[in-house]
């Protein structure tokens, strides 16, 4: 799945951080505490990864 949005992928990156223990859990909040419960780290990846380029800040 890709991001739609530039804050989506954000939020996708704050995730994955989690996810991989480099950031606390407890300091997540909003949509990534979300992702980070309901997303695998698989795919997390895929949406970090997406063009940002072309991206709007919010959908």
């Amino acid at each position: 799945m890709k991001a739609q949005s530039k804050a989506q992928q954000k939020a996708a990156g704050a995730a994955l951080s989690a996810k991989r223990g480099e950031t606390r859990v407890k300091d997540l909040q909003g949509a990534s505490k979300e992702m980070y419960d309901s997303m695998s780290e698989a795919e997390l990846e895929e949406m970090t990864s997406t063009d940002h380029d072309d991206l709007p800040d919010r959908s």
